[in-house]
């Protein structure tokens, strides 16, 4: 099978790991890195054996797909420069900064028929593949995702660095549009909230409340959901699932832990798929322009109770 030749800009913290796996593919070749850190370009284009460059548009011409994975502020101008040349995408996530310049991105790959993903790595994670066969009508979800403070990511607020992630499985399993968002958050340690709660509620009568914070001295990545007859937790960080089923008077409990996979390497895989195939991916451009919406509305709620 003929590789498809790919590229990865931004080689940081998530960006290196774009590069490792899309070295280590059988049907990919890594044909260059870029990023703007000249010492860190050379240092990850050096341990996959592949070119380093500053300036990312010196991979226009010797690839087909590329890994953006780039400050949020700077995806819609680099996204939109590797589309114009016919070059598939894989954006992390959140898509963009604003809904305005995600509709533009899917726009733009749609008319040139081109593949965008959004790198929501959390529907590629075994527990939550697992997930999607139990759940079938949720009435109540609750997620904690919780980390300790860094600085990496806080260009942006916790909501878009963390909760998107919990915003977008959400999404994904109630499929209602939503009626009402009520949210708070602070900020602490950065210019951005660095807590946050959302209440979403659906047109369906589901509720969500979701949590995250970046100020926690522990990880914590959880979602809990309530439907008729069941209760299925959810644990990312370790891949498990565990599911409480009513069966006549009692209450069955049940522990599933599927095969661990690497999330990162299941979405690069499906990405690469897409590119052959020219199939929609899981996690579409339109899906990653919903999520985001939901994000910013969650922002604004907390920036008007902050009086902003």
């Amino acid at each position: 099978m003929k590789k498809i030749k790919v590229g990865v800009v931004g080689v940081g913290h998530l960006g290196k790991e774009h590069a490792r796996i899309y070295s280590r593919l059988p049907q990919t070749q890594l044909m260059g890195v870029a990023d703007i850190d000249r010492r860190r370009c050379k240092q990850i284009a050096s341990r996959y054996n592949t070119d380093g460059h500053i300036d990312y548009k010196d991979l226009f011409g010797k690839v087909s797909a590329v890994s953006i994975a780039v400050p949020t502020h700077l995806h819609c101008q680099v996204a939109r420069d590797f589309l114009r040349q016919g070059i598939h995408l894989l954006l992390e996530k959140p898509i963009t900064q604003t809904v305005e310049e995600a509709e533009k991105l899917i726009r733009l790959s749609s008319q040139r028929n081109l593949v965008l993903q959004i790198g929501h790595i959390e529907r590629y994670n075994a527990a939550v593949r697992q997930l999607e066969t139990l759940v079938k009508a949720p009435r109540f979800i609750e997620s904690h995702r919780l980390a300790p403070y860094q600085p990496r990511g806080t260009e942006v607020g916790v909501v878009l660095d963390l909760m998107v992630h919990d915003l977008d499985l959400i999404l994904h399993l109630v499929k209602s549009a939503i009626r009402r968002i009520e949210a708070l958050g602070i900020a602490v340690l950065s210019k951005y909230e660095d807590i946050a709660n959302a209440r979403l509620l659906f047109e369906n009568g589901c509720v969500a409340h979701v949590s995250a914070s970046r100020l926690s001295q522990e990880r914590m990545r959880k979602i809990r959901i309530f439907q008729r007859d069941s209760y299925i937790s959810l644990d990312c960080l370790t891949q498990e699932v565990d599911l409480c089923r009513k069966r006549g008077k009692a209450i069955i409990r049940e522990r599933i832990s599927p095969d661990k996979t690497e999330p990162l390497r299941s979405e690069i895989e499906d990405f690469i798929g897409c590119v052959v195939s020219r199939r929609r991916p899981s996690v579409s451009g339109e899906e990653g322009k919903r999520v985001l919406e939901v994000a910013l509305e969650i922002e604004k709620q907390i920036q008007k109770c902050q009086g902003n």
